[in-house]
């Protein structure tokens, strides 16, 4: 049995009339096809830039069947589309909404597999699929496979036996170069379909042959089965209007099976034919299937496209273009396969154990004590990952956009004060992290300690001329910490730590001021503006990396820098507590004699949600308090009661709409005692997912769980399939890689400890003694750990990995058992 059929509870069933919602497929840094509700195919995302409702036309899966001596019937494996139609000229026949379609499907996720139910009225054949991409943690090349599986199961529950053919149908868009919007793509060179057959599947190459080789749309896709009783029809018949289509239809509709013969001696007495460049492939698999039996149709579809621009073309960067941005670089997936074909023959030899890990990370992630609205909200975070906000270049490097608009990425240059809140990618991939982290300290950090928050030296060819970022240089400092912590990778903290020691002693030289261990300078930060005067936000991020920073020092034998860190830390926290600290929260203090309305972009007396941040990093990395624990509860809950609303309702804002008035969310800032400034800092009223879960994070640790699973809750109805989808999660683009700040949640909600370097991990679930089930993950390991509540009232705990192990690994002081 499947492993997959155990996974009972936390997960969430979306219908064909939640439009909104889209399952990606696709691999880290490969772009992706999505899936809709209604299992559409959608999003078309692979060819090396984000391309949102970018719809192929005519490329879709169908069924033929006839039970015993019936009429035969064919339909459109997708559910009927329903709600608003504004086109002009009506759908398109490259949609095939004209076609006989299923009449509802729902769909429920057990990430990395999407299953799909499709029903249709007197109908006595249940059909299913299961669409997945490989995802395994720990491993980014399997993880990173530019393709997808999608499995129908047709189930005959009539009393004769039933034949059933389900056919696979794709365009050939290799080369587009533009789209009409309606039904008509316009492509550079000559394409072609080329039949193949190796490792068990058989299938149709689809290329170009006459573009530029260094194009970023040249490469090939395929679509392939493993199913043996195959028809194919590698060309539809060329023609104007819709001839294609038409043979196709008439010739599926038949029997089930294709000719591959669309020749025809029809004379064409159009005055002036609408022929347009159409090569659509498709391949169809037949099965015999008996009362009660159930048969399986395995289809692959793949692709390479090995050519990726820079930075370019990008919103929002504040850099001027530079010759070196023109250019094209290598995928890393490119490295291990040439073409399409070559993607799916490895999907298709190595199936059997990239299924089983991935099964496992399912089972792991949904089989535990976590709401179901915490693991939707876990796996909408992982989706950044394998979304084209993240891709790699040939040599491995990690990079990323902080998100990415509809058609270009938007913010180049994996950004830290962005990536600061994200924590998923770090448990999941470390090395990815490890990647970024060489990049900002060996090639974006200069001689005397500044780090370029954008990292685009390597790409664009030269350095960003932007101030640095204060609290992502100092971020980058505790996220060192992390992946050190995590991996107990000693080379890589060697590696990296001259420049660690001179970010750090940047900072105190250039942002304190008066050398008191509080930053008190111009301060550019994530809200993209300079905070004046002292603030919490950077300040928390400053202690926390001082306090990372000592301990890796004490590590390494440097006791001198060790003691001077520490020492600043102290002082610094504490003075900073006695400053700002106004009984309920930390407020901005401007310098001296500087009224709240003299810099544009201050928040002064408000309530800033973001706060607490560098705390927020202290906890998830096991450095505890760096400032008053005391004064560390009532401030989150004061941000909590102040800033979260339970519906936006009449909140005014003239700035981004991330919640509607109907919907709930945690507020950027607020004012709740007045002085709001005439020009708060930009984006003060508006709700971001990031921000909400590293609150909600900081919550759990002060033990609030409560309040952050109602921030969750509200989160989660935002992206609830209906109005957005639920694996997407904007701010400044698409897939916002903010949002990984999710993960954090997990770590806060399991207690999770974990020291590498000393060979140490620990659990202590907010739950107390009693039962607790959840995901775990480090750079060793990933699996389940356990604790269960015996009869006699003792706790029984275990950790089973379920990929790599745990050898030389203590796990809560020897007292949890490791299941092997």
């Amino acid at each position: 049995m499947s492993k997959l059929k155990q996974i009972k509870s936390n997960t969430k069933i979306y219908t064909d009339k939640q439009q909104a919602y889209r399952g990606l497929l696709g691999g880290i840094g490969t772009g992706n096809i999505s899936l809709d509700a209604s299992g559409r195919m959608c999003d078309f995302e692979i060819m090396n830039q984000p391309n949102k409702n970018l719809k192929i036309p005519h490329t879709f899966f169908s069924m033929w069947s006839q039970i015993g001596e019936e009429d035969s019937k064919a339909v459109i494996l997708e559910a009927a589309p329903t709600g608003m139609s504004t086109k002009a000229l009506g759908h398109p026949p490259g949609e095939v909404y004209g076609l006989p379609h299923m009449d509802t499907s729902t769909v429920e996720t057990k990430y990395p597999f999407y299953e799909y139910e499709f029903k249709k009225k007197n109908m006595p054949l249940k059909v299913e699929l299961e669409a997945y991409t490989p995802f395994i943690p720990l491993d980014a090349k399997n993880s990173g496979i530019p393709a997808f599986t999608m499995t129908y199961k047709v189930t005959n529950n009539s009393s004769e036996v039933a034949k059933a053919a389900v056919c696979g149908t794709f365009y050939n868009y290799v080369g587009i170069n533009s789209f009409d919007g309606y039904d008509k793509l316009y492509l550079d060179g000559t394409i072609y379909n080329e039949v193949f057959e190796d490792a068990g599947v058989s299938g149709i190459l689809m290329g170009n042959k006459d573009m530029d080789k260094g194009a970023t749309t040249y490469g090939t896709i395929a679509l392939a089965t493993a199913n043996k009783d195959i028809t194919m029809k590698p060309y539809w018949q060329e023609g104007g209007w819709c001839d294609g289509p038409e043979n196709f239809w008439q010739d599926f509709a038949a029997d089930g099976m294709l000719d591959a013969d669309v020749s025809s001696n029809a004379v064409d007495s159009t005055v002036a034919a609408m022929r347009a460049q159409r090569i659509v492939g498709s391949i169809s698999a037949m099965e015999t299937i008996n009362p009660g039996e159930t048969k399986e149709y395995t289809f692959y579809i793949g692709w390479n496209f090995p050519n990726r621009p820079g930075w370019l073309p990008h919103g929002h960067s504040n850099e001027e273009p530079t010759v070196e941005a023109s250019r094209i670089w290598q995928n890393y997936y490119s490295n291990f396969w040439k073409d399409a074909k070559e993607v799916l023959v490895y999907l298709r030899t190595n199936e059997e154990k990239l299924r089983t890990d991935s099964e496992n990370f399912a089972l792991a992630l949904y089989s535990g004590s976590l709401s179901a609205e915490v693991v939707e909200t876990l796996v909408s975070s992982i989706t950044v990952i394998r979304s084209t906000t993240c891709f790699r270049l040939s040599d491995g490097c990690f990079y990323a956009w902080e998100g990415c608009f509809d058609e270009a990425g938007s913010c180049p240059g994996t950004c830290t004060h962005v990536w600061n809140y994200a924590q998923t990618m770090a448990f999941l991939f470390p090395e990815l992290e490890i990647s970024a982290r060489r990049t900002e300290f060996l090639e974006e950090t200069d001689d005397e300690g500044a780090m370029m928050f954008r990292a685009l030296r390597k790409i664009d060819g030269k350095a960003s001329e932007m101030i640095p970022a204060t609290d992502g240089q100092l971020g980058c400092v505790t996220r060192v910490y992390r992946e050190w912590q995590l991996t107990g990778d000693d080379e890589f903290l060697k590696e990296v730590w001259e420049s660690v020691g001179l970010v750090l002693e940047y900072a105190i030289k250039n942002w304190d001021l008066d050398g008191d261990g509080v930053l008190d300078s111009k301060q550019h930060n994530t809200y993209d503006i300079e905070f004046y005067g002292i603030s919490s936000l950077t300040n928390t991020i400053f202690y926390a990396a001082l306090k990372a920073g000592a301990e890796m020092a004490k590590y390494l034998g440097d006791e001198e820098k060790a003691a001077r860190w520490e020492a600043i830390q102290a002082k610094g926290s504490a003075k900073m507590d006695e400053l700002l600290w106004n009984g309920e929260y930390y407020k901005q203090l401007l310098p001296e004699g500087v009224d709240i309305d003299e810099y544009k972009y201050q928040y002064g007396d408000g309530c800033l949600t973001d706060q607490l941040l560098g705390q927020v990093f202290a906890h998830v990395n096991g450095l505890g308090y760096i400032l008053p624990e005391e004064h560390v509860k009532k401030t989150v809950k004061s941000i909590f009661d102040y800033n979260y609303r339970e519906e936006i309702g009449d909140h005014a804002s003239v700035q981004r709409v991330y919640a509607f008035a109907d919907e709930g969310g945690l507020l950027a800032c607020s004012w709740p005692h007045g002085g709001r400034p005439k020009q708060p800092f930009v984006y003060s009223d508006e709700v971001w997912t990031g921000i909400e879960y590293q609150v909600a994070t900081n919550l759990i640790y002060e033990g609030y769980t409560d309040e952050a699973l109602k921030i969750v809750e509200s989160l989660r109805g935002r992206y609830n399939g209906d109005r957005r989808s639920p694996y997407n999660e904007i701010e400044c683009g698409n897939h916002y890689a903010r949002s990984m700040a999710a993960w954090g949640i997990l770590v806060a909600m399991s207690g999770y400890d974990f020291d590498l370097p000393n060979g140490k991990i620990g659990f202590n679930p907010v739950v107390g003694n009693e039962d607790f089930k959840c995901f775990y993950s480090n750079g060793k390991s990933w699996g389940i750990y356990e604790q269960e509540v015996q009869a006699d009232g003792t706790l029984a705990r275990k950790i089973q990995p379920l990929y790599g192990n745990l050898d030389g690994v203590e796990v809560n002081g020897g007292e949890c058992e490791i299941v092997k």
